[in-house]
């Protein structure tokens, strides 16, 4: 009875193992980054108290430049890079490109409000990276 059960939940495992380690297919990593921007964008929303025309604003740039960033790194990845420098800057450059877009959506308020929910920690790492490149 134990070889048994041992047998199943080795099964149950494997199978669950399995799931996970398919590869997705590009409807499903269109519509996981879809739904991370739909997540993003209602958080935004909350946290700075956006009006109608700045959420649709917010939403049609992280649509944009997130796509951008997707194309940029699968015509990486075609090309068979093997730099991950050219990922990062090509990460770097888009998540600057936002960085910039939101700047002009939002009021001064918001604006502080966003810095402190996390991208002005990441605008000085993106210059970190930027000043060692440059060195």
């Amino acid at each position: 009875m134990k070889k048994i059960i041992l047998i199943l939940m080795l099964c149950v495992a494997g199978t669950v193992l399995s799931k996970a380690q398919e590869p997705k297919t590009p409807e499903q990593r269109e519509k996981e980054m879809y739904e991370a921007i739909q997540a993003q964008v209602d958080k935004l929303t909350e946290s700075l108290e956006l009006e109608g025309w700045q959420t649709f604003y917010v939403d049609s740039i992280l649509t944009h430049d997130y796509n951008a960033l997707q194309a940029e790194l699968a015509m990486l990845s075609a090309s068979k890079v093997s730099n991950s420098d050219l990922f990062y800057d090509a990460q770097d450059k888009w998540m600057e490109q936002i960085y910039q877009s939101m700047h002009k959506v939002f009021n001064e308020d918001q604006w502080n409000k966003y810095l402190k929910l996390g991208a002005q920690r990441d605008k000085k790492a993106r210059d970190k990276r930027a000043a060692k490149k440059n060195k």
